[in-house]
């Protein structure tokens, strides 16, 4: 598998000492955690709706930051990946690769507005008495 971007969650002080694992491919990211029990989930990149990049003070000082990502996957959600080096590159890049994947499988956020209703609503409680 070729990985275009790998990283792991840094501390405070910009050092790569967790056991959380990022990595991305041109269609999908990778997010390993764990040392001895490891889970592992992907998301394919056309099902992320949405980047955003925040940098508190003491990320910006150790050049590290956090991208929040929107997605329509089920499993994922929305999730964020955490204090990452050179997160502003990083930020551009997975735009980048979201929108190739989208465009390639014309995908359109209208799609996604029908996948994110309860699907609880479909059983209508007041006929079953």
């Amino acid at each position: 598998m070729d990985f275009l971007w790998s990283d792991r969650k840094r501390t405070l002080f910009g050092l790569p000492l967790s056991f959380t694992k990022y990595s991305m491919t041109e269609e999908r990211l990778f997010i390993e955690q764990g040392f001895l029990n490891k889970k592992e989930d992907e998301v394919r990149l056309y099902r992320i709706m949405d980047v955003s990049l925040s940098r508190s003070f003491g990320q910006r000082l150790f050049g590290v930051g956090t991208i929040h990502c929107c997605s329509a996957d089920k499993s994922m959600k929305d999730f964020d990946i955490l204090s990452i080096k050179n997160p502003k590159d990083v930020k551009e890049q997975l735009s980048e690769l979201v929108e190739k994947q989208r465009d390639a499988k014309r995908v359109t956020n209208r799609e996604f507005m029908n996948d994110h209703h309860d699907y609880d609503d479909d059983y209508d409680h007041d006929d079953h008495h």
